[in-house]
């Protein structure tokens, strides 16, 4: 082993170098004024980036691929307007507009509606994988419509998502009926976290690559998902989740898919402990990554081949 310790690596996403000019660019957005209990999710981008120093010295010990062997950059964080959720989510997809794939480090969930829109304007109405505790689905969230709960209730009105090609896995939080029904009633998939526990990884996967086929697919990681076991630094945390080792075996299950983004949100350090909720987060859009790579290097050694 040689080269930089993890714990010198520079202070961007595993290290890689900041810019703009790559294939896949990360960025961050601090943002949390849609939160509904703890805020703090503001803090998440940079704690996201200083936990990932712990997943840059090897490569995936599954698909023997590296994160950083693709065309990729940490363009810092977007900028957002203070104290005004809608100027910050106009502010979010106009900048998002300039990157053709990109891994957003949030932030509250709120911030995944102007993502979509800006990836939906490239790629058309978009599948959706959605990791969470909480269906997200709400018209508003206490009044507020735009909150960190309603950002998919907009995004399938608008028809950025399409709705019959959307998973969501680990749902469990106390939810109206009416918002539950109306949901399903759109053609959303439901995998409750109470029967993901009971089918196991293998089996979410396969429903996943079923719903999702071959549209362009976006993959939304709400790190409440996790039980508050693996993960207590959220705003909004249930228990009954996923463990990490079952979110993680579940991505690693989605090779081949048409994958155009990924976003991970609600992480909140200051409710933390020892870094286990930033680490389980750079991990998720680490294995997102590798997923990445390893389509990349397949398609090089088909390229290769007489």
């Amino acid at each position: 082993m040689s080269g930089t310790p993890t714990f010198a690596a520079p202070p961007t996403f595993l290290g890689v170098a900041p810019g703009a000019d790559a294939a896949v660019v990360v960025a961050g957005v601090p943002f949390d004024i849609g939160t509904t209990n703890r805020s703090g999710a503001r803090f998440g981008p940079s704690a996201i980036r200083h936990a990932s120093r712990m997943l840059i010295d090897g490569e995936h010990p599954a698909h023997w691929t590296s994160p950083v062997d693709l065309p990729l950059a940490d363009v810092g964080d977007f900028a957002i307007a203070l104290g005004d959720i809608a100027a910050s989510l106009k502010l979010i997809e106009d900048q998002a507009s300039a990157y053709a794939h990109l891994v957003t480090l949030g932030g509250d969930h709120g911030i995944t509606l102007p993502l979509l829109r800006a990836c939906a304007k490239r790629r058309g109405p978009l599948a959706l994988i959605h990791f969470d505790a909480h269906v997200d689905t709400w018209p508003d969230n206490f009044g507020q419509p735009y909150a960190h709960g309603s950002m998919f209730y907009h995004a399938i009105n608008e028809g950025v998502v399409d709705a019959r090609r959307m998973i969501q896995i680990g749902i469990r939080s106390p939810v109206q009926r009416d918002v539950y029904d109306w949901t399903l009633g759109q053609g959303v998939t439901i995998v409750a976290a109470q029967e993901a526990h009971e089918i196991g990884p293998a089996a979410i996967a396969s429903r996943i690559v079923e719903i999702v086929g071959d549209a362009p697919v976006y993959l939304t990681f709400d790190v409440d998902a996790l039980d508050p076991a693996f993960a207590p630094g959220t705003g909004t945390p249930e228990i009954g989740g996923l463990a990490t080792w079952q979110a993680q075996s579940v991505i690693r299950k989605l090779a081949g898919l048409n994958f155009v983004g990924m976003d991970v949100v609600e992480v909140a350090p200051a409710y933390d402990i020892s870094e286990i909720t930033a680490l389980a987060g750079a991990t998720m859009a680490w294995e997102y990554l590798s997923l990445l790579a390893a389509a990349a290097d397949t398609s090089r050694s088909a390229v290769r081949s007489p």
